[in-house]
């Protein structure tokens, strides 16, 4: 009898455990994730309630766990936790000295990847500044611009972008800006030169470092940002050099961008490709035929492809090894993280809503506009200085009166097996080379022409590259045509390359909707290909510094990659 129950209780499990593996065969991975979210929420809650620990307080506590631990290796340097941490008090009192900072002030800093970098930073920190940091890609407009959105009342350059702020520098001292060059003098008047003053100052610990609270402003991010234990930096990014600096430094885990791997994996074949110790690479924006060919070249690495914003508290990881996914929107995951996808309108990319003025969740297997709710504990405070863009974030009264629902602006996709779906970004953002577009920066840009009288910008697909490339629609003033080398001339001048328009349709009047806003979606999906349609189209020359006619043939050799963007 005994026997005859134990036979039929394994038969069941193993019935249950069938049934489990064909209906749910993610379940066990889902609820370990989730338990371990679970821990680290509670971990969180319990360090909180000891007060509010901030990046600062964190390096600090390694500093002084770890003083003699490496914490920046770069080129042939290679900086400890407490060579940091005191060249940031030389900083830190380098800028309360002779710059009279204080606790509240905003600083914008203008620096590439070097160790000064983290070292102004941290010292500004442990001043309580708040500091902006500026793209090193940008022009002169854009970067008067980005000081008018934050506030800042002071600038750190390095030595190496002093051409850069020169030609805006005019504009800056109208604004009373303070800078500063990170460097020992500096050749240009209106420059304060800030390594002599440094190495000057006591590299001892600050008595009085600031006191915050959960609201205090620590950082404002106008580009992607990355932390870390040990940290290897390198001025510019090397396809050629990367496996070799991972074999070089012991590197273990790397962070990516969809086009760094796509670089990567069209490199020509190294020893150190397969010679290096890289367990784990995260990131996003990768292509499911690199990832492929990404993990089947280069070893045994995990690929933990995500997603996430800077802007509100929503995010996903792809912690299995499925191949394309962002991440999951199983039971599990929806219990830690509220999210919705919404129907919309393929003309306006506005939520539908019915006839009651409630919007529709998107279907299983159907893309929808990614939609976070505002509750307490995910908040979404806005853009800086800009109270009109931030408004236009927000979707309201979606499931009922009076709910609030933060808009990403990505199109997601959810399908039967509970895997997300990164489809595409809608609005006035494309991604290309790694990097956001606003189409509206580039229209205005374009639009300081003076044989151009209306500008449409967007972003369209090229075979075998991640993203979009821009695009323009242009309508010539009255008596006018293209300028090509003017227009690259201004491009130059104005804009860094990765937001160059490579291709221009040239259109007798642009198409807008019902409420005139300016119609993208035809033009997005009839592209660059001169056989769909009769408009003229130029395609960018960089060798020529030129627009050329976009022929059949010159088309032909785009897609299939003989001619490079």
């Amino acid at each position: 009898m005994i026997t005859l129950v134990f036979t039929s209780l394994l038969a069941g499990f193993l019935a249950l455990f069938l049934y489990q593996r064909m209906t749910y065969p993610f379940f066990w991975v889902d609820l370990i994730y989730y338990l371990k979210l679970r821990r680290y929420g509670k971990t969180l809650r319990a360090r909180m309630q000891q007060g509010i620990i901030t990046y600062l307080d964190c390096f600090l506590q390694q500093a002084k766990k770890n003083p003699n631990k490496p914490f920046i290796i770069f080129e042939n340097q290679s900086l400890t936790y407490q060579d940091v941490d005191r060249r940031s008090n030389q900083f830190a009192n380098a800028f309360r000295t002779e710059g009279s900072l204080k606790q509240g002030d905003i600083v914008a800093v203008l620096m590439c990847n070097e160790p000064d970098f983290i070292c102004v930073w941290l010292g500004l920190c442990k001043l309580g500044c708040e500091v902006a940091f500026l793209n090193v890609n940008i022009k002169a407009k854009s970067l008067l611009h980005c000081f008018h959105s934050c506030g800042a009342k002071t600038l750190v350059v390095g030595a190496d972008l002093v051409r850069l702020v020169e030609e805006v520098l005019p504009d800056l001292k109208n604004d009373n800006m303070a800078v500063w060059v990170v460097d020992h003098s500096s050749s240009s008047e209106g420059f304060n030169s800030l390594l002599d003053k440094v190495e000057r100052m006591s590299g001892e610990n600050l008595s009085d470092l600031p006191k915050v609270d959960i609201m205090s402003n620590f950082l404002f991010i106008f580009t992607s940002g990355t932390t870390g234990a040990t940290c290897v930096l390198k001025k510019k990014f090397s396809a050629s050099q990367f496996w070799k600096d991972c074999v070089k430094y012991n590197v273990t885990v790397v962070q990516y961008i969809g086009e760094l791997c796509r670089y990567l994996v069209n490199q020509p074949m190294v020893p150190e490709e397969r010679a290096h110790s890289v367990r784990l690479a995260a990131g996003s924006g990768l292509r499911s035929d690199v990832w492929k060919e990404f993990v089947k070249r280069f070893g045994r690495i995990k690929i933990r492809e995500g997603y996430g914003l800077t802007e509100a508290s929503i995010g996903f990881l792809n912690y299995t090894d499925e191949v394309g996914p962002i991440g999951r929107a199983s039971y599990f995951n929806k219990l830690s993280m509220s999210f919705e996808l919404l129907r919309y309108d393929t003309q306006t990319y506005e939520p539908v809503r019915t006839d009651c003025g409630r919007c529709l969740r998107a279907q299983i297997g159907e893309p929808g506009i990614l939609v976070a709710p505002l509750t307490a504990m995910n908040q979404f405070l806005g853009y800086a200085g800009n109270k009109v863009q931030s408004e236009k974030k927000l979707v309201r009264d979606v499931f009922k009166v009076g709910d609030v629902y933060f808009n990403t602006g990505d199109l997601l996709l959810h399908d039967h097996r509970d895997f997300l779906y990164f489809r595409d970004r809608i609005g006035d953002t494309f991604r290309w080379k790694g990097e956001n577009v606003s189409t509206t920066e580039v229209s205005e840009v374009l639009g300081h022409l003076d044989f151009i009288q209306e500008v449409n910008v967007y972003g369209v697909t090229v075979p075998g590259y991640e993203g979009r490339v821009g695009m323009a629609a242009i309508v010539f003033k009255q008596d006018h045509k293209l300028n090509g080398p003017k227009l690259y001339s201004h491009l130059v001048k104005t804009l860094p390359a990765y937001a160059w328009p490579w291709f221009l349709r040239i259109q007798t009047s642009l198409d807008v909707t019902e409420t005139f806003k300016q119609q993208k979606v035809k033009l997005v999906h009839q592209g660059f290909n001169p056989e769909i349609t009769q408009d003229p189209l130029y395609f960018l020359d960089i060798s020529q510094k030129d627009y050329i006619l976009l022929t059949v043939s010159v088309y032909q050799d785009i897609v299939s990659g003989k001619i490079k963007l």
